[in-house]
C-alpha cells in the first residue's frame, strides 16, 4: 500500500481546522504540536505580518487520502498560495507489521509503490536549544527560504551523553526547512561549517524526500535586473 506521512504548517489559529482535514479524509494518528516561524522581527514589521506562532499537524495516509487532503486543503485554505503556510507529503518506505498497518489505514492489503522522484526534500536539523536563529543564518546564505522551528528534548538514557558539543539529553530547538533538491547539499553544508558540531549550536541535519509540496514560493529563473527599474517610469 501506498502510504505517507502528510506534514501541514499553518498559522496556529489555523491548527484545529487542519486537524478537521486530516479526520475529515480518514487518516490516522494525527498529532499537532506547537511551533514558530523563523521570520526575525524586522520582516514581521516590514511585510505586516501579525504572528510567527506555527501549529504543525502530521499524519499517515495512503495515497487517494493524501490527494484528497492536498485538494481540502487548497480549497479551504488556500495552501496552494504562498503565505498561507505550507503541506509536503514524505513517502514512507516500510511500517512494522500487519497490526500497524491497520491501525494506521485500517487495511491490511499490500502492494503499490510511493512517487520516488523528487524535486524538494525536507531538512530537519536538531541543535542546541536557542541557536535557530544561527541556523536559519546559515541557511538562508546559502539560499534557503525560511524554517519552521519546534522545541523537542533529547531522551539520552542514563548520564547525558555529548556529541561534538551537543548534549544529546538536553532541551533541543528543531528546524524544518523545506528547499530544492539541487539546493539542499549547498544549505546542509552552510549548517554544517556554521552552526554545525563543534559550535555552541551543535548542529545536526539529514533530510527526507518530498513527493508532493504545496505553498512554496516558485523560484526565479529570469536573472534580476542589476539597475533596478525606477517605479515613477
Amino acid at each position: 500500500m501506498e502510504l505517507y506521512y502528510v506534514i501541514t504548517v499553518t498559522d496556529r489559529r489555523k491548527g484545529a481546522w487542519v486537524s478537521r482535514l486530516y479526520e475529515t479524509t480518514g487518516a490516522h494518528m494525527t498529532l499537532t504540536t506547537l511551533a514558530r516561524g523563523t521570520a526575525s522581527g524586522k520582516y514581521l514589521e516590514l511585510y505586516g505580518l501579525e504572528s510567527a506562532e506555527k501549529a504543525v499537524t502530521c499524519g499517515v495516509a495512503d495515497a487517494a487520502q493524501t490527494a484528497l487532503l492536498f485538494r481540502l486543503a487548497r480549497h479551504s485554505l488556500q495552501i496552494d498560495i504562498p503565505g498561507n503556510g505550507i503541506m509536503m507529503s514524505i513517502p514512507i518506505k516500510s511500517v512494522a507489521g500487519g497490526r500497524t498497518l491497520a491501525y494506521l489505514t485500517e487495511n491490511t492489503s499490500t502492494g503499490g509503490k510511493p512517487k520516488m522522484t523528487f524535486e524538494h526534500e525536507l531538512i530537519i536539523v536538531i541543535m542546541n536549544e536557542g541557536h535557530a536563529d544561527r541556523v536559519m543564518d546559515a541557511a538562508r546564505s546559502a539560499g534557503a527560504g525560511g524554517g519552521t522551528v519546534l522545541h523537542a528534548k533529547g531522551t539520552a538514557g542514563g548520564s547525558a551523553q555529548r556529541f561534538f558539543g551537543l548534549n544529546i539529553a538536553d532541551e533541543k530547538d528543531m528546524v524544518y526547512i523545506v528547499a530544492y533538491s539541487d539546493e539542499k547539499a549547498a544549505i546542509m553544508r552552510a549548517i554544517s561549517e556554521q552552526a554545525g558540531p563543534g559550535t555552541e549550536a551543535g548542529a545536526i541535519c539529514f533530510s527526507l524526500p518530498i513527493s508532493a509540496v504545496s505553498g512554496l514560493r516558485e523560484r526565479e529563473t529570469d536573472p534580476v535586473p542589476e539597475t533596478p527599474v525606477p517605479l515613477d517610469s
